[in-house]
């Protein structure tokens, strides 16, 4: 079976969907191929929900697309109706001198955020869960929330249907060529031709992009819900914020309890790198809870037993930043991996990116940080 199009993304999670979406409701011929059923829990865009933020610690350079992912997101919204995105304030906070809380204050100077600083015993006081030392510092953020996940991926791909392009689930991609000005991509059911090729596949870019010119790692992450018993009214998302604590050795990050699981907190970071997603264990241990039960138990005291868990995966880079542009070896092919467990809330603009890409080589977008000769290179602030 051979058949051509005008732009084939491989891979259809969180980036992959939103290609397929913005390139469809452009008029072009697109098809979708996801090697697992749709939506699924075996990457990285599942977990039920994910912090997005706009003072981004992790460069100033991250605001712009910030900005515009939460236009994206509100657009689907309209689009779908469907709810999407919750509003929820972020606090940022670590010791004196903590390389996050430090990265966020430049971000604000940087593009003028709106942002209130507040000493560890201010945010005991304001968000009475918490247990931060007097001297920890904290920056609040108000242009924040989280995404439902899920509901995400599955929206960018209902979108794309409807605007005309084909998604095929199940569907693994053995391998795929540069053939004269155009790709060819084949997979167990047949071989697919096309103008141009979009590699959006999470994990298994480890081995589909092995040529990108810089080293990619799997890191295993575990996402926890605790339960918060008596002291529900703490949690809530009216009382409690997003909060990413660059606390010393084991950073770590939460969110509201919005529903009877409870809180989630996860670890950010600190797990051994792998060299691809071979090697993931997708159960939940004991020794996954142990790992961020002192946390817990020093800054959120108070909260019950684990009430859910789930595994997904970092694909990272050296820098941490992602890896955003064309192929080094053919223009024919665009790539978007490496998003180092901080990329799904650029999901929606990420996927105009890639659609400008696929289409003229370019995009109004600075994409500058993404390039994928940024690996050899210092990252400046």
């Amino acid at each position: 079976m051979s058949q051509s199009f005008d732009v084939i993304v491989l891979g259809a999670g969180g980036m992959g969907s939103a290609a397929c979406f913005e390139l469809a409701r452009r008029g072009l011929k697109v098809l979708g191929l996801e090697q697992f059923a749709l939506v699924h829990d075996r990457g990285s865009s599942h977990g039920h929900t994910r912090i997005i933020r706009t003072a981004y610690a992790e460069h100033p350079a991250y605001v712009p697309l910030a900005r515009r992912a939460f236009e994206r997101w509100y657009e689907l919204e309209q689009l779908t109706g469907r709810h999407l995105l919750t509003e929820c304030e972020c606090l940022n906070a670590g010791p004196p001198g903590s390389e996050h809380v430090e990265g966020v204050r430049a971000s604000v100077r940087t593009h003028n955020l709106a942002a209130e600083e507040l000493s560890g015993t201010e945010i005991n006081h304001r968000y009475p869960a918490f247990r931060f030392p007097a001297e920890y510092r904290g920056v609040v953020e108000r242009a924040a929330g989280f995404l439902y996940v899920e509901e995400c991926v599955r929206a960018h791909l209902d979108m794309a249907v409807e605007c005309g392009a084909e998604i095929r689930a199940e569907e693994p991609v053995r391998a795929w060529k540069v053939t004269g000005s155009g790709v060819e991509v084949t997979t167990d059911r047949g071989t697919y031709r096309a103008a141009k090729l979009i590699v959006t596949a999470g994990a298994w870019a480890t081995k589909l992009l092995a040529d990108i010119g810089g080293p990619l790692r799997v890191m295993r992450q575990t996402l926890l819900w605790f339960d918060i018993g008596s002291r529900g009214h703490f949690f809530r998302r009216d009382t409690f914020p997003l909060f990413i604590a660059d606390v010393p050795g084991a950073p770590f990050y939460g969110l509201p309890a919005i529903d009877s699981n409870g809180l989630k907190v996860a670890r950010h970071y600190g797990a051994p790198e792998l060299p691809n997603p071979d090697g993931v264990d997708w159960n939940v241990a004991d020794a996954d809870v142990l790992a961020l039960r002192p946390l817990i138990d020093e800054f959120l005291p108070g909260l019950g037993a684990l009430r859910k868990g789930q595994v997904c995966m970092y694909t990272v880079t050296p820098h941490r930043h992602f890896v955003i542009d064309t192929h080094p070896d053919s223009l024919q092919v665009v790539v978007a991996c490496g998003f180092s467990g901080h990329g799904f809330k650029f999901a929606s603009a990420v996927g105009e990116v890639l659609a400008d890409l696929a289409q003229t080589g370019s995009t109004k977008h600075d994409i500058t940080l993404f390039r994928a000769g940024r690996f050899s290179e210092p990252v400046r602030q």
